[in-house]
Formats: C-alpha cells, sequence, structure tokens
C-alpha cells in the first residue's frame, strides 16, 4: 500500500513488485544484500522503497555477470545513508555500461514494473525522457528497465518537465565526455600496453573480463564524486539553507 510519499510492502508484495520469488528476497537478507524490514502491527515485516531499488541493483549487476560474492562486496562499499533515489541512480549508471536492451511491455506490465498507474501525460514525460518509446503496435511499448524506476521517481517531483529535459541534456553531454575520457585512459594505459606484452589468448580473455568488473566500480566512483560535488555546489548556491 503506498501511504504520501512512502511505499509499505510485504515481503510478498516486494517479490511481485521485483519480479523476484520471496525466497530469493530472504535468501538476500541472509545474506546481508538487503537491509532488515520494519516490523510492523503483529510483527508483520514492511518494506519500502530502498529495498526496491536494491534489488533493481542486484538485477543490474548480476546481469552485468557478477557472482552474489562480488556483488555482496560492492553493495558492502557502497555509503549507508544511500536513499532509494541514490540507488536507482546507480543502477541506472550501472546498465548504462551494458549494450542496449530495450524490452518489449503492454500497459499493463509497464505500470506493474514502475509500481503505480500511469497517465497518458506519464507516458509522454517518459517518451521524452528517453525511458520508453511506444511500439508500432497499439499498446505496446519498448523500455529501458535500468531507467524505468529513475524515470518514474522523477514524474512524482514537483519539476517542470522542461526543467527535467533540460537536466537530462546536460548530465547526457558530460557523462558522454566523462565515459569518452575513461575509455580512452582505459584502452591507452591498461589494455594496450597488456595486449602489446600478453599475446597468450587466455590473457586477453582476462583483461577483458577485468573491463567488464571494472565497469560497476567506474560508476560507483561516478556516483559518489557527483553527490559530492552537488552538495558543494548546492552549499554554495544556498548558503542559508
Amino acid at each position: 500500500m503506498t501511504t504520501g510519499a512512502e511505499v509499505t510492502l510485504t515481503v510478498d508484495q516486494l517479490a511481485a513488485r521485483a519480479g523476484v520469488s520471496v525466497r530469493t528476497v530472504r535468501f538476500y537478507s541472509t545474506r546481508g544484500l538487503l537491509p532488515p524490514p520494519v516490523l510492523g502491527p503483529r510483527r508483520v515485516g514492511q518494506y519500502g522503497r530502498d529495498h526496491l531499488s536494491r534489488l533493481a541493483l542486484i538485477e543490474e549487476l548480476q546481469h552485468q555477470g557478477m557472482t552474489l560474492a562480488a556483488i555482496e562486496r560492492y553493495l558492502q562499499q557502497l555509503p549507508p545513508d544511500l536513499s532509494a533515489h541514490d540507488l536507482a541512480i546507480h543502477r541506472a549508471l550501472v546498465a548504462s555500461w551494458a549494450p542496449d536492451s530495450a524490452e518489449e511491455a503492454d500497459r499493463a506490465e509497464l505500470e506493474r514494473r514502475a509500481g503505480r498507474a500511469l497517465t497518458e501525460q506519464d507516458i509522454d514525460r517518459l517518451a521524452a525522457m528517453g525511458v520508453l518509446e511506444r511500439a508500432d503496435d497499439a499498446g505496446g511499448y519498448r523500455l529501458d528497465p535500468g531507467l524505468l524506476r529513475l524515470g518514474v521517481e522523477l514524474l512524482e517531483l514537483p519539476l517542470a518537465h522542461e526543467t527535467i529535459l533540460a537536466a537530462r541534456t546536460v548530465l547526457l553531454e558530460h557523462t558522454r565526455a566523462v565515459a569518452h575520457e575513461l575509455s580512452r585512459l582505459f584502452r591507452d594505459e591498461v589494455w594496450g600496453p597488456y595486449t602489446e606484452r600478453e599475446q597468450d589468448p587466455e590473457q586477453v580473455a582476462a583483461m577483458r573480463s577485468l573491463s567488464g568488473h571494472v565497469r560497476p566500480l567506474v560508476a560507483q566512483a561516478l556516483v559518489t564524486a557527483f553527490r559530492r560535488s552537488l552538495k558543494d555546489e548546492l552549499r554554495t548556491a544556498f548558503p542559508a539553507e
């Protein structure tokens, strides 16, 4: 159920919303991958947005080929005070390293993944943000699952549509520049010298595997650096607050 901006879910509702089994949720909890629920009336565990976002991040990391042990280490390195919004940004950044993997969904499946009903205006705004596009067949959509939850979070913020699109343009321009420079650095300083020294195909394959493991770490570094920079900028822009 939803109370204001808070989302309170039972373990069954959490599993259904995240597209996993209850057994998986409980297994992740025992491994420490999910924070414990809040105990509600009759000592029933209550879950919220942070649990949903963390499940989505775990799913994305698994898609990147990380083992549960590696995911556990990755999550342990995240700041303990990350909000659901922060985790959603983490997932979007990690997903951005993967090849484009748009998925087909009808309206019911889209709303199930979004976690709420969507108006036509919501659909238009998500499409403008690049989260989804309407498929040719009536009622169908092609969506980016890595960005959907973040897009839905943005819908709930009291921001003008034009402001969100302007912010998206700024982020795209600067993140592309960062990605270009980091890719060049990895190619020139790591990949190139390594392949020149090592001609063994197994060693080259190992280097490719290293590249895959570095990606989520770079995403984490970007989020951390951006949070600190944004905090400093906001402190300067709004000293009274």
